[in-house]
């Protein structure tokens, strides 16, 4: 079927990167049991999804509780989102034994979905910034942020980091510093460092912009797609192209592409091109 093309086109392109830029990269290292964390693990249909944050990963995360809740769960729209992200509500695969991580990583369907980095990377920017409620982000990263990238900060600022601006998040992401003192959070890490594609061969890549047409082919051909449909609904906050190009307005050229740099393994592997936006060196 052309969608069966599409998705092997796909994951040729994940190849073909991998390949180009694994001259430039390390040696290929070997996964440890700490890369496998956000890779979830369905038993019963023999399905693996790699969840990357800010793209759609509440509602695989509550799908997937359907299909290994065992009777538990009907409808993914009826479990809270908090519940989705408890973390023993779903198995990860590095919770199992080496020569069991081998066998499903050979044996199960793997799927993992992805969005243009730029627009994902404004959406946590968004999520986790300007939200009052998000204060255990704001006390984490915030007041680090502000701490690092903003001269004459005020005490309170400093204090609460509840008025991080995009370009001094943008700063903290491309200052070396952060990326040597720790690896960056979920929401903005690289796809390519949260589910390591270049070792792990996925049978199927999504697209954050066809997503209910990939999930619900996802879900079909997991033999479900009878009794169980992706949950669509529009979100009127969602983060889009034009809302992301307003976000790089101001940030200068130097640091644009700076920032490029740091995700063009995610631009490239998933066929995104270069925002019209961008002002590169």
């Amino acid at each position: 079927s052309n969608t069966a093309i599409l998705h092997q086109i796909r994951r040729d392109q994940v190849t073909d990167t991998c390949r180009a830029s694994s001259v430039s990269s390390r040696k290929r290292r070997v996964l440890t049991p700490n890369d496998l964390k956000h890779l979830v693990v369905d038993e019963d249909h023999e399905m693996i999804y790699c969840y990357v944050p800010k793209v759609a990963c509440t509602n695989w995360k509550r799908v997937m509780m359907v299909l290994t809740g065992r009777g538990k769960y009907n409808d993914p729209m009826e479990i809270p989102a908090n519940e989705a992200h408890v973390s023993s509500n779903l198995k990860t695969l590095n919770q199992y034994s080496i020569p069991e991580i081998n066998h499903r990583l050979k044996n199960y369907m793997k799927f993992l979905f992805v969005r243009e980095p730029f627009e994902r990377l404004v959406s946590a920017y968004r999520n986790k910034f300007t939200q009052k409620y998000n204060t255990s982000f704001h006390k984490r990263y915030g007041t680090k942020i502000v701490r690092r990238q903003r001269k004459n900060a005020t005490q309170e600022a400093l204090r609460k980091g509840d008025d991080v601006k995009f370009e001094e998040f943008v700063a903290y992401l491309i200052d070396p510093h952060t990326q040597r003192e720790e690896p960056f959070n979920e929401h903005w890490q690289t796809v390519y460092s949260l589910c390591h594609p270049c070792h792990i061969h996925y049978d199927l890549i999504g697209k954050y912009e066809t997503l209910e047409e990939d999930s619900n082919y996802i879900l079909q051909l997991a033999g479900v797609g009878n009794y169980l449909k992706f949950p669509t609904y529009a979100k009127s906050t969602r983060t889009t192209d034009e809302m992301t190009t307003e976000f790089f307005q101001n940030i200068s050229s130097e640091h644009q592409t700076q920032l490029y740099e740091v995700y063009k393994l995610d631009f490239l592997m998933f066929n995104y091109s270069v925002p019209s936006y961008l002002k590169l060196e």
